[in-house]
């Protein structure tokens, strides 16, 4: 399909995010599971029993495959071109967020609440956590699932603070490694096709070679199917 054809589809499948409320009520209801599930998940965290060298050791990995996990999933996302059907919508949705690369400065419990509502697949993931949670899984497992469902909303105000955080604080755990780094996170910006993640960016390695060899890029595709669009941007997404 040709890139003129894909603005067509791209506009209307805005026209239709914008002029029906259901899309919103819908991200709404997806923050309100995500951040539910996933405080109920915290509390079973504390009944767990764990050593605690064991609980950095899973802490850690945790930590690397949401930013893995998350990463892939916006390298799917920003090479997703399908704008009709019940998705439609929110594809088109999620890729203006290159157009505006900074947020609205709301609060970063905001931020949280608000992003979390993007992550459908999320809702599953916690829903499948809470379940294996009643079963004989193992503590430790069950403790980087819960682990990787709580990050993956804390990716969010990383990539927020990677855009819009100025404090001292902010630039501190930037410059650790432990949220991601504005220097890091401007090579998605700047160059196609690579620097997907977004917690604090230490498995693009992998995510890079994935995009290479799987994936087109999304400046000569998502990006263009966007260009032609003049309507309104009510995600804001960095």
């Amino acid at each position: 399909m040709n890139i003129n054809t894909k603005q067509i589809s791209f506009n209307l499948a805005m026209k239709k995010y914008h002029e029906k409320k259901r899309y919103g009520y819908i991200y709404l209801l997806v923050s309100f599971l995500n951040v539910g599930m996933q405080f109920y998940l915290l509390s079973v965290l504390f009944t767990l029993n764990f050593q605690w060298h064991l609980f950095l050791v899973i802490f850690l990995l945790a930590y690397f495959l949401t930013d893995f996990i998350n990463g892939y999933i916006h390298l799917y996302m920003d090479n997703n071109h399908n704008y009709e059907g019940i998705m439609g919508p929110f594809v088109a949705s999620f890729h203006l967020h290159h157009r505006h690369p900074t947020y609205a400065n709301f609060s970063l419990p905001r931020i949280y609440f608000n992003e979390s509502g993007a992550k459908f697949w999320l809702v599953l993931f916690l829903l499948l956590t809470i379940v294996l949670s009643f079963t004989q899984i193992n503590s430790y497992l069950l403790m980087t699932l819960i682990f990787i469902g709580i990050l993956s909303s804390v990716a969010e105000v990383s990539h927020f603070l990677c855009h819009n955080g100025k404090s001292s604080t902010v630039l501190f755990l930037q410059n650790i490694g432990i949220l991601l780094s504005m220097k890091h996170h401007r090579k998605h910006h700047e160059e196609d096709n690579q620097s997907y993640a977004f917690l604090n960016g230490m498995s693009d390695f992998f995510l890079d070679k994935i995009a290479k060899r799987f994936y087109d890029g999304y400046q000569n595709y998502s990006d263009l199917h966007a260009k032609a669009y003049v309507g309104e941007d009510t995600r804001n997404r960095g």
